[in-house]
C-alpha cells in the first residue's frame, strides 16, 4: 500500500512544478502568494537579482494588524495593498505565482483586488 502525501508535501510538489515555468525579471516581476490559516502573504520578487521588491500581509496592512487575517476580505485587503505599492514603485505588470494553491477562495480574492486596482498579470 502507496503512502499518502501531506497535505503540504502534495503542494511544495506542484509549487515546484508552477515555479519550473514561471520566472521574475526586472521588467515582469513575480507576484508570489503564501497563506496560512490565519494570515495572507504577498510579495513581488525579481529572480533575476535574488531581491524581493514590494511585499505585503494580514500581519501589517496600512500600518496596522487586521484583527481577523484568514478570511477573504483580508485577503482583498492585501491584494489591494500590494498593488498600490507595486503601482507606487513603477511596476505596473508581473506573473502570478499562486504557490501551488488552487485559484479559488483567498488567493482569487488577493488577484483580483491587485487588477481592480491596475496591476496587469
Amino acid at each position: 500500500m502507496a503512502k499518502q502525501a501531506s497535505r503540504a508535501y502534495r503542494r511544495t510538489r506542484i509549487h515546484r512544478r508552477i515555479r519550473k515555468a514561471l520566472s521574475g525579471t526586472a521588467e515582469r516581476p513575480r507576484l508570489c502568494v503564501f497563506r496560512s490559516l490565519k494570515h495572507m502573504y504577498a510579495q513581488i520578487i525579481d529572480d533575476q537579482h535574488g531581491r524581493s521588491l514590494v511585499s505585503a500581509s494580514t500581519l501589517k496592512v496600512n500600518g496596522e494588524k487586521l484583527p481577523n487575517g484568514g478570511n477573504i476580505d483580508a485577503a482583498r485587503r492585501v491584494g489591494t495593498s500590494i498593488a498600490r505599492q507595486a503601482l507606487a514603485s513603477g511596476i505596473s505588470e508581473v506573473v502570478f505565482d499562486r504557490g501551488g494553491y488552487k485559484y479559488f477562495g483567498r488567493v482569487k480574492a488577493l488577484a483580483d483586488a491587485a487588477r481592480e486596482v491596475g496591476l496587469k498579470f
